[in-house]
């Protein structure tokens, strides 16, 4: 079985967000999250390919600087994740990409990051606009006026933050998640987290905003929130799906070859 390469920098393709480099001699936290985390970033990014076989528990051992203990453990939690099969006499091998778990936390980050064609953001995206227009149309009957007031409240510190990219994000999805909230709608709204929250990761996710284009989202979700006020299911849900489509298609990146 071939050993890794000795300049464990070029262990992966360069992606759009860059893969996490060298191994930490110094390593804080659990050791085996960290063996985890970078040996999820070599297969995602491709350093091991479909059915290719990790490195040997001694070669795992000198590069992390871990017991086979440690090493075992982390191969155990690579299983769980959906990422590689233990196969008799042929090693522990790296599944098809289909067989994943892309909604664990560390296999959907290491996606992200390893995004270079943004289909899995544009499949992000996806997601959210299905479950996020559902959750609004569930809010239209269920929102109450407190909760109308904290959207009208969010609305406010939306527009102070038309100046600042960074914060109008953050405003941005308390809105959203206010909406979620009151749909009622547990699951989606921790779906939606997760796949946002890896999504916000991202520096392509961002694109570059403009104050004309902040200026229209804000536009977007007062639009949102007088339907919601008004009980229109129908088109609070529409709303949403034209304003996370919009929104998404105005800073997409052209994907990097």
């Amino acid at each position: 079985m071939p050993r890794p390469p000795a300049n464990r920098q070029r262990l992966a393709p360069a992606p759009s967000e860059g893969s996490l480099g060298a191994v930490p001699r110094r390593q804080t936290g659990r050791l085996g999250d960290t063996v985890v985390t970078y040996l999820v970033d070599r297969i995602v990014g491709g350093a091991y390919p479909p059915d290719s076989a990790l490195p040997i528990e001694a070669v795992l051992c000198e590069e992390f600087g871990v017991s086979r203990t440690v090493v075992r453990e982390s191969v155990k939690l690579l299983e769980e994740k959906g990422l590689v099969r233990a196969a008799p006499g042929r090693g522990t091998r790296v599944r098809e990409p289909q067989e994943w778990n892309l909604l664990d936390p560390v296999v959907l980050e290491a996606q992200v990051r390893h995004d270079r064609t943004l289909s899995i953001l544009d499949q992000l995206v996806s997601v959210r606009i299905a479950l996020e227009a559902e959750m609004a149309a569930d809010a239209a009957g269920r929102i109450t006026d407190l909760e109308l007031a904290r959207l009208e409240e969010q609305a406010t510190a939306m527009r102070e933050a038309l100046d600042d990219p960074v914060r109008y994000a953050e405003e941005d999805a308390a809105f959203h998640e206010i909406i979620m909230g009151a749909s009622g709608n547990l699951l989606g709204q921790a779906i939606i987290r997760s796949i946002h929250g890896k999504a916000r990761l991202s520096r392509l996710y961002h694109g570059h905003e403009t104050h004309d284009g902040l200026a229209e989202s804000l536009d977007e979700h007062l639009t949102i929130l007088e339907l919601l006020r008004n009980r229109d299911a129908a088109g609070a849900a529409a709303a949403m799906r034209q304003h996370i489509a919009r929104a998404w298609a105005s800073r997409r990146p052209a994907p990097q070859t």
